[in-house]
């Protein structure tokens, strides 16, 4: 822990002077924000500032600081998944979106499901905020949005309900179509594990600790974690597909009395 400390420390300031005017906001996200990390976790920085110091960053003195200091520390063996340079506006806009019911869907090559960003800002553990403007995004989001908890559970609710009735995810089964059934999994898993989180008014935790953050939730259908982890795991038998549909649709069905009590 004191070396952790020691090198937040470093890479506070140098990270920071990326910035246009030399006082980013910084924070951990990923893992060591959402105070899970093992000795898996890197470290996910993020910048938050106004402008940086010009459009190729890469040539500047700032940078090559924080790259020279980022090599020093990850040959030591602490992994830096970089630096996430983000704007105040582009941030205040897309939260505001999210707030109000309307999510703003962004992919990257990291996430499998999408980046959400109120997860991001409301578990990223603040290192500087020079401005407060950090600590004042996660006090709105200290309570769930209500209207992004309806988007959530009316957007994932409808889609569980379609799989659960619709033939081509028996055909697919009795056809033992492998690419579609592993893709099928992983969507409906992720439409499960949406509405739980939701429901409970606890933002989904994104591509990592789900099945863990989910058995601390108050309320889950019965068994939730270890048939989710049943369903996920199939295994090798003769019927572990169609078996594994039916632990899904039982799911799906138990989902809807938890949220119609």
């Amino acid at each position: 822990m004191r070396q952790e400390a020691e090198l937040i420390a470093a890479m506070t300031p140098l990270i920071a002077d990326l910035a246009g005017d030399g006082r980013g906001a910084v924070a951990l996200a990923g893992s060591r924000g959402k105070g899970r990390a093992d000795a898996q976790s890197d470290y996910d920085f993020r910048v938050y500032a106004h402008a940086y110091r010009r459009p190729d960053i890469a040539e500047t003195a700032q940078w090559q600081r924080f790259e020279e200091a980022r090599r020093s520390w990850e040959g030591r063996g602490y992994r830096m998944d970089g630096v996430w340079m983000r704007s105040y506006a582009g941030v205040r806009q897309d939260l505001a979106a999210w707030i109000s019911g309307a999510p703003v869907s962004k992919s990257f090559e990291w996430t499998i499901w999408g980046y959400h960003l109120p997860t991001d800002l409301a578990n990223q553990q603040i290192v500087f905020d020079p401005d407060g403007v950090l600590a004042g995004w996660k006090a709105e989001l200290a309570r769930y949005p209500e209207a992004l908890r309806e988007a959530t559970l009316r957007h994932y609710r409808a889609i569980l309900a379609y799989w659960a009735s619709d033939y081509h995810y028996q055909s697919k089964v009795d056809r033992r179509d492998l690419v579609f059934l592993v893709g099928i999994s992983g969507k409906l898993a992720n439409a499960i594990l949406q509405v739980v989180f939701a429901f409970n008014r606890v933002y989904y935790p994104g591509d990592g600790w789900n099945l863990p953050m989910a058995a601390d939730l108050e309320r889950l259908p019965p068994d939730f974690v270890a048939r989710m982890t049943r369903m996920l795991e199939p295994g090798a038998s003769e019927d572990a597909w169609h078996r594994q549909r039916t632990d899904f649709i039982a799911m799906i069905d138990d989902l809807e009395v938890m949220l119609s009590a």
